[in-house]
Parts: structure tokens; sequence; C-alpha cells
């Protein structure tokens, strides 16, 4: 069901990879979707091999769920169909009918509209929809269906199309796609827990992407939830760094032998653990440790577990400036360390206005590229996503109309090239505008838009992709998955300014990306808290 405001044009977001959690707040009565993103391998079978069918309706016994689904779930993610595992999705009529009108759009919108189709023609094969059609026996048809590793195959979900006409509370008595659905959940409910009797252990569940909606059927006396498959929890998000209480021997040792081994500090990891009621694990690869003299405040020590090791190296600020700059606070120095590792492959940066996430992005590029001729070129890449009201069409060819949308990077490599900020560099004899032109023209420099990135592959580039938290999630895998051999990827964002109207701190691909990459041995990631643009760019970033 599509409404004509802004939530609603929420649901054509593009296929998210399911994540382990459910979509319930109620973890026994919510499903474990079916996979884990690239587990197993998929089997082709041949075409024409007759297909088992299932015939008649399916009974299920237990506590089972039924999940109304609304057309924007499954606009936002195909998979939705599938992560409902040992319950039932009822999929109203009127969403098949929505998601028709959608089938012929060029964008993402329409491609997921056509893979829902293509899933409920597999499951067609199998059985009657009306009826429903476990899917878990479907998995290897074709490729196109997730790959379900189950145990029980009694435990498999299952998908029902429901064509019948429920009548309406006079509240949604008119006659609206986003009302027949709701009728929908609003009947099956009072099917199976019928007024005076006491609920049988069946629950209907209407999911839907669409905040008013959720509110109507809430007002309705309906369990309502948002699809939060691809959603992280954005107060806990991973920071990049953690702070230790050490003792003093400790910290010296980490600077005398240069490096520290984690079993060392493992008893302080422990009860730290125990305090907060989490169990006691290692550090994440590549996370930064702020080590603290509890008996002199002004000893102190910054380290780094080295990838996938079991040992901590030293942090130190650079003594010469990065083409031109140095860090001003200790994230700055933990972002810089990771940015110039050439190990980590993947970098993350989350901070507010002014913390210098993309100003210590672009130096550090500049000098691999320019100065140590590590990297081919810098190629950096925006989101094209205006902050509140568009102007419209811009004139110009390509670079003319780009050349607005990458101003803010203009801005940071104007600012390293010139003179006042690069004291120690020999400054050619030519405006900074014109030796930004030069490298350019020379293909050092790129700076594009991140709408023709799909079928691109990147090899040995430095790229930063700034303003990522504008991104999904499904938009930052493509943008990953293009990166070649030898290229290092930053990717740059504050997950509080959102200008895309359809994510939140929540869904963005910039948290997605922080969440599910942390721990890898070749990517690293801080979140930046000081400003450091200005006085005024502080006060402001404070208490406005």
């Amino acid at each position: 069901m599509l409404s004509t405001h802004a939530d609603a044009s929420a649901r054509g977001q593009p296929p998210q990879a399911p994540l382990t959690r459910p979509a319930s707040k109620d973890k026994n009565a919510h499903a474990q979707p079916a996979h884990k993103p690239g587990s197993g391998q998929r089997t082709r079978k041949a075409s024409g091999t007759p297909q088992a069918r299932v015939e008649g309706p399916i009974h299920r016994t237990g506590k089972t769920k039924h999940f109304v689904l609304d057309t924007n779930v499954l606009l936002h993610d195909p998979a939705a169909l599938f992560v409902f595992q040992e319950h039932e999705v009822v999929i109203p009529v009127t969403v098949i009918e929505e998601i028709d009108t959608f089938k012929r759009d060029a964008g993402d919108r329409g491609r997921n509209a056509r893979e829902v189709i293509r899933h409920l023609d597999r499951l067609r094969q199998m059985g009657k929809l009306v009826q429903g059609v476990p899917w878990g026996s479907a998995c290897d048809i074709d490729g196109l269906i997730p790959k379900a590793r189950l145990d029980d195959p009694s435990k498999t979900g299952i998908v029902r199309i429901e064509i019948g006409e429920f009548p309406r509370p006079h509240s949604i008595r008119e006659d609206k796609p986003d009302n027949r659905i709701i009728a929908v959940a609003y009947g099956l409910a009072q099917r199976y827990a019928p007024e005076g009797h006491p609920n049988s252990g069946e629950q209907v569940v209407f999911v839907s992407k669409d905040l008013n909606a959720r509110i109507k059927a809430d007002v309705l006396g309906l369990t309502s939830e948002d699809f939060e498959n691809a959603k992280v929890d954005a107060d806990a998000l991973y920071s990049g760094y953690t702070t230790l209480d050490a003792e003093s021997d400790l910290i010296d040792e980490l600077y005398k032998d240069r490096m520290l081994p984690i079993p060392r500090i493992q008893p302080t990891l422990d009860a730290r653990s125990q305090a907060e009621g989490r169990n006691g694990k290692n550090l994440y690869a590549n996370q930064f440790v702020i080590l603290k003299d509890a008996d002199d405040e002004n000893h102190t020590g910054l380290a780094r577990r080295l990838g996938e090791t079991d040992h901590l190296i030293p942090v130190t600020a650079p003594r010469k400036p990065t083409f031109g700059i140095l860090p001003r606070n200790l994230q700055q120095t933990m972002a810089m360390d990771l940015l110039l590792d050439d190990e980590v492959r993947m970098v993350t940066l989350m901070g507010g206005a002014g913390t210098g996430k993309t100003l210590l992005a672009v130096a550090a590029g500049m000098a691999k590229v320019f100065n140590e001729e590590r990297y081919d070129k810098l190629l950096v890449a925006r989101p094209i996503m205006p902050m509140g009201r568009d102007i419209g069409y811009l004139p110009g060819s390509k670079d003319d109309k780009l050349s607005a949308w990458m101003q803010p990077i203009f801005d940071n490599v104007g600012y390293l090239l010139s003179t006042r900020s690069a004291p120690m560099q020999h400054a050619e004899s030519k405006s900074t505008e014109q030796r930004i032109t030069s490298l350019i023209d020379t293909g050092k420099l790129v700076l594009e838009p991140l709408t023709y990135i799909r079928g691109r592959s990147i090899p040995h580039q430095f790229m930063i992709v700034d303003e990522a938290q504008n991104l999904t999630p499904h938009e930052i895998k493509t943008i990953i998955s293009r990166i070649g051999e030898g290229t290092k990827v930053v990717l740059t964002g504050d997950v509080q300014q959102i200008d895309n109207p359809y994510l939140d701190a929540a869904s963005n691909g910039l948290a997605y990306a922080i969440d599910r990459m942390k721990g890898l041995g070749i990517v690293g990631h801080v979140s930046l808290s000081k400003s450091e643009r200005s006085e005024l760019a502080s006060l402001a970033a404070t208490l406005l």
C-alpha cells in the first residue's frame, strides 16, 4: 500500500541482506532469518524438472504467527518473504496489484517489484498460493529463492496470498489500498482470536514501513511493526575505540617494546564486561585502546589492535603534516592512523559537522596518490541528495552540473592545495583553481556521483565516499562490491544529518556498514566527536 507522502515512498528502497536479528521485539515469537548472506552454494536445477506440488491448505500447529506484509516492505526488500521462518507470510491481493503497477519502473523500485513477482511465480509452481506454500523446499529453484539451512523441514515458513474481502471498521471505511490491506490484517486477527474466546496461540502482525499505516493499525488494536531486518542499534553503534585503566608498567611496556600482548590487558577487559553484564571478549580487529594510569592522569597511552593479531601496537600522531595538516585531537589521530595504513582496506569515519572526517580523508588520499604514488588516482564520490528543496535542473555539461554537488570536496581540496594550509609545500605559480583543474585533467583526481557506479570495477585507487549516511544499505553494498584489487575505500558521514527522507539513524547505509563490517582484519572505524572547524561551528553543533 502506497500513500502519497514521504513515508509511503520509503517502500521503494533497494533490497538489503537479512540480518540475524528478527523483525519483532519478541524474540520468542518471531522467526530467525532462514539464511545468512553469502552462506552456502545455490544449485540450479535443469529446466523442465518437475517440482513437487503442495495440495490443499497448510495447517500449522503451535504458536504460529501470521505476518501481513505491506507493499512497501516487499519493495524495500524482496527477500522479506523468506525471513519469517516457522511462520506464515500473508500477502493481500491488493499488494499484488500494487506490485504490478511498479514492475515497469526503471529504477530500484521496479527491479525489486520484478524480483518479488519472480519469487511468487516459483512458489506458484509448487502449490496454490491461496492455500499457502512452504518455501523451504523451493530454495534451490533457479537460485532465486535464498538457500535455507533447515535441519527440520517442518520449520519452513509459508507464503500465502489472501484474496478474501474483509469488512472494514468505520474508521477505515474509505475504499483505498491502504485501508484494504489493513482490513486483511484486522479480519485475520478477528478470525484467530474471536471476541469472547481466549487467544489460541496464533497472532496476526501487520508489518509496514509506512508510519501512518502502522498508526492506523495500532488504533484498530492490531500489532503493527516496522520491518527491522536491515536496522542497527544507532544508540549502541561501534565507536572504534575503548578506554581502559592500566598499570603504569603496561603503558611503559607498550612504548618500549612497540607491542603489548592482548592477554596482558584481558583481565581488565573481562572485569569491565562483567561489570556491564556482558560476556568477556577480545577487542575487535583494528580497535583502538586508550590506556589510562589510575595513579597519574597525565600518564596515558594510545594503542591499536593490529588487524586480527593478538597484540597491540602504539599509536602516535604523525610528526610531519599529512599534506599540510596535523591531527588536532585524539580521535583525529586514530583516524589518520587508519587512513595512512595501507593494510586497512576500508575505513569508516563518522562524526558531526566540523569534526574533520572529510578533510582528513582527502588529505590522506592526496598524500597517498600525489606524494607517495601508492595509488593511481584519488576518486571522490558523493550521493546526489539535496538538503531541503531542490533548485531544479542545472545548466551545462555533466561536469558543470556535477560541480555544484561536489563543491564541498572542492573546498577541502582547495584548502589543502593552498599555501596557507601547507606552508612546507612549494606552491606552484598557479591559482588553487588552476591546480585543481590540472589534477582533474591529468586524471589524478576524479570527482563523480555514485549514480553510475553499478557494473564498474575500481582497482588501485584511493576512493572516498562522502555523505555516506544518505545511502541505503543496498547502495553501500553495491559500492563496496565494486572495489578492485589494490583499492582503499573510505566512507565518511554523520548519521544525525540525513537528507534522504526515507532513511534514519538506524537504517542508513553508513551505520549498517559500521555494524556489519566491524571486527574484520582489513576494516577500521573511528567515531569523531569534537568539532575543530571553528569556535563558532563547535558552539553551533553543541547548542543548536
